[in-house]
């Protein structure tokens, strides 16, 4: 194992120079990189199993891995492993409302599981681009999630369980009271606990029964009385996980025309809805035409793949998304909400999206930028959502994230009326 020491590195380059000056001597290099966009220059491989079983490994190979590799399945054949000693971690501001996706050094624990990817069917070096009194700075071991998530769904699961105190709660690894303080806050804006912290009835029961963040759950319920259950079962399964839409450098032209082809003018949520119907009505057609069932799986899924593909949609989320809509159907049904549709009176959709993501909103500001009104924030619309380009007044958001800028994902756009109309117990007050 070795650290280098002495002058100040360079982390964006160092690694490279590293792979460059190691790769020239024996066969496999393995660096710990973070996922990061300036690294798909480079001509390498990723650290996906169905890439390396499927690798030829006749050629030297560098194979960039994020922190998953630390813990997954062995890549045979690796010598080495260049470790830069950070790590992209999530991290959730209670006092903000703000997920940061930031860089941040990483533990000793993971330090000694990336050694150990080196070397594990024979002989291996770690080289650390760090020296050894940066190493002994550095955490045990990584911090608890607990500790750097936001707690409302915790928070609603101990209030369901009969925990009345959650500030004396013995925690395993005990968040920050204002962390706490906080999720119970947001709990009772959102209607499922009343003024001495027990759940509502029915709200705040009926919110716990549902697997989901709280602000999805109390959606749900909400649209069941907005007569647009059907649109929000689909949007919050396709919320539930990874980004449907993906767009390669190398052709996001054609990536940003196909998702036009889906693009709603109210915004992202009936943008997901839009592209889950094309694809219930292409299988349903495909189902027609060769007398499949209608699933995304079996003899459907190579040619959903391909559908998948020509939309620069990731088939796997979508995937996800499905299995997740059929599970939370189930639970409300169980439930006995209503489901039905909007039909075409999206306005509905809208205004039970508003009533839902209140604490949410933002307002365009002169200069073209927004302000988040609970925090007061000044926030950016994501290039990713349809709405980047069209600036309405009023938006609802899903997320507030901080990479580069401040940017808010998932968005629709509301009238600003409707927030006092339908969350007067929160914007009574406020200008």
């Amino acid at each position: 194992m070795f650290d280098k020491s002495g002058a100040k590195i360079d982390y964006g380059n160092a690694p490279i120079r590293e792979v460059l000056q190691i790769s020239s001597d024996d066969d496999d290099v393995t660096e710990n990189l973070n996922n990061d966009s300036d690294s798909e220059a480079l001509t390498i491989q990723p650290n996906f199993v169905s890439v390396m079983n499927t690798f030829d490994w006749k050629y030297k190979v560098v194979i960039l891995a994020t922190n998953i590799a630390e813990t997954s399945v062995t890549i045979p054949g690796v010598k080495y492993v260049i470790d830069p000693g950070f790590v992209k971690a999530r991290s959730y501001d209670p006092v903000k409302g703000m997920e940061s996706l930031i860089i941040v050094p990483t533990s000793k624990a993971q330090a000694l599981q990336r050694s150990g990817r080196a070397g594990r069917e024979g002989p291996g070096k770690c080289f650390r681009l760090y020296p050894e009194r940066e190493f002994e700075k550095f955490e045990d071991s990584t911090r608890p999630e607990i500790k750097r998530c936001n707690l409302s769904n915790v928070i609603l699961q101990l209030k369901a369980l009969g925990v009345d105190d959650i500030i004396r709660f013995d925690f395993m690894e005990k968040p920050s009271r204002a962390a706490i303080i906080k999720s119970l806050e947001h709990l009772f804006l959102l209607g499922a606990l009343t003024d001495d912290c027990k759940l509502s009835e029915p709200i705040g029961h009926q919110m716990a029964r549902l697997p989901l963040d709280p602000i999805y759950s109390k959606a749900l319920i909400l649209a069941s009385q907005f007569n647009c259950l059907e649109e929000m079962l689909i949007t919050v399964a396709m919320l539930s996980g990874e980004s449907i839409f993906y767009a390669p450098r190398e052709k996001k032209d054609e990536a940003i025309a196909a998702m036009k082809c889906f693009a709603s003018p109210d915004g992202d949520h009936l943008t997901l809805v839009n592209v889950y119907r094309a694809v219930d009505r292409l299988l349903e057609k495909r189902n027609m035409e060769v007398g499949n069932k209608k699933n995304l799986h079996g003899k459907n899924e190579k040619f959903l793949r391909k559908w998948c593909k020509e939309n620069f949609i990731n088939s796997r989320s979508l995937r996800h998304a499905c299995d997740i809509h059929s599970q939370i159907r189930g639970h409300v049904e169980q439930m006995g909400l209503r489901i039905s549709s909007c039909g075409d009176d999206l306005v509905q959709f809208r205004r039970c999206l508003a009533a839902s993501f209140f604490v949410n909103a933002a307002l365009k500001q002169p200069e073209g930028t927004y302000r988040a009104l609970a925090s007061g924030q000044v926030v950016q619309i994501h290039p990713s959502s349809v709405l980047f380009q069209s600036k309405a007044d009023c938006i609802i958001f899903n997320e507030l994230v901080q990479t580069s800028n401040k940017y808010i994902r998932n968005i629709t756009r509301i009238d600003y009326l409707w927030l006092t109309e339908l969350a007067p117990h929160y914007y009574a007050t406020r200008s």
